[in-house]
């Protein structure tokens, strides 16, 4: 077995160890808090799980793409959606904005905090009126005696409350379109920035998900992340990780809410037989996990083709719209299998029938991802 393929099944063993005994007997009192408490994402940075793709000089492990999705899909099997999104935006969706442009010194003010999980992270693009189309944002930013002011407000954030740190958009020239997008570090306590509504959703509850407003917000001139006007570049670049890791997530919670159902269908009783012995059930269940499978190996096929450097975004766009799509098929059915129990608050299955809905939505709808595929056909 090669190293990664040795590393990486271990990585498996510890982090389905971590879920099992940290997440899911606790993960429902944080649906009702509504947010994941601070010390399990510290507990996971004490674990290294934080900070798997980034420098060993910051105190990650220095892998690659392979074990985002690794990660992506044992969260997900926590049955838990709002804790995998928690944990994912922090390790996958926020934080790549901070490694991939940040200066050496913005590296090692933030990054060691950050893979420890003492700092939480979040990026801050989508507005009421810009998800996926990035280059429609409103929020300004304009130099002030040597500053950024930034001027607007963005929504559907998550991690909104909880973060530390902000990876903020704001258009730095309006007249250009996407070519006057730029990213900001914006941190907690910075005067004129607030967090608004926290926001109630149907599902992911235990995810935190704000409304952030910036007042004429100051920042220093030194929190520009990468370059000026060059912003809308590295959005679309980073949609390929965060894309991945929903992907991921999804074949995550699909290949689990099949392994409930199968327990549950061979148990329960109707009409004088267990429901396994219905022919009609085990076969759409059984072809519902082949396409898991085939969802899997697709994140993997697109994971290889980053970890190489390839060109993968025809890939994981691909992933991204199969697998959402095919979990909110998988819990569906899965739900039907439970019959009256699948309908009930304390049933798993029907917080992943809530969880699973945002997610051809979250990232990027399915139809955005059909586009960019249709595009490289």
């Amino acid at each position: 077995m090669d190293d990664i393929a040795d590393t990486l099944r271990l990585l498996r063993d510890s982090l389905r160890k971590f879920v099992e005994k940290e997440i899911v007997p606790k993960a429902e009192a944080w649906e009702a808090q509504g947010f994941v408490p601070r010390e399990v994402l510290r507990e996971m940075g004490r674990l290294g799980f934080l900070g798997l793709r980034w420098p060993e000089e910051y105190g990650g492990s220095a892998l690659d793409a392979r074990a985002t999705a690794l990660l992506a899909e044992e969260l997900g099997r926590s049955t838990f959606g709002g804790f995998a999104i928690t944990a994912l935006v922090h390790t996958d969706m926020a934080t790549p904005h901070l490694v991939n442009a940040g200066t050496p010194g913005q590296l090692k003010r933030f990054l060691p905090a950050i893979v420890a999980g003492e700092k939480i992270t979040a990026v801050a693009v989508t507005e009421p009126d810009a998800g996926s189309d990035v280059k429609s944002i409103r929020t300004r930013a304009r130099r002030d005696a040597g500053d950024w002011v930034l001027k607007g407000s963005k929504m559907f954030i998550t991690n909104g409350a909880l973060a530390d740190v902000y990876f903020v958009a704001a258009k730095t020239d309006p007249e250009a379109d996407s070519k006057g997008v730029s990213m900001f570090i914006v941190e907690k306590g910075m005067k004129g920035f607030s967090v608004g509504r926290k926001l109630e959703k149907m599902g992911w509850r235990c995810s935190d998900t704000a409304e952030l407003v910036f007042d004429d917000c100051r920042v220093p001139a030194e929190n520009l992340l990468g370059e000026e006007n060059r912003g809308f570049y590295a959005i679309m670049k980073n949609f390929q990780n965060e894309r991945m890791a929903i992907a991921a997530m999804a074949t995550g919670e699909a290949s689990k809410a099949i392994e409930m159902t199968l327990e549950y269908v061979r148990t329960r009783k109707a009409f004088g037989a267990p429901l396994w012995d219905k022919q009609a059930i085990r076969q759409r269940l059984a072809m519902l996990a082949a396409r898991v499978e085939a969802g899997r190996q697709l994140v993997a096929h697109a994971a290889s083709l980053d970890a190489a450097g390839r060109d993968c975004v025809k890939d994981v766009s691909m992933a991204k719209a199969y697998c959402a799509e095919l979990l909110n098929e998988v819990v569906y059915d899965c739900l039907q299998f439970h019959g009256g129990m699948g309908y009930m608050r304390e049933s798993a299955i029907e917080r992943m029938y809530r969880d699973a809905r945002v997610q051809s939505i979250g990232g990027g709808a399915t139809e955005v991802m059909l586009e960019e595929v249709a595009k490289r056909l």
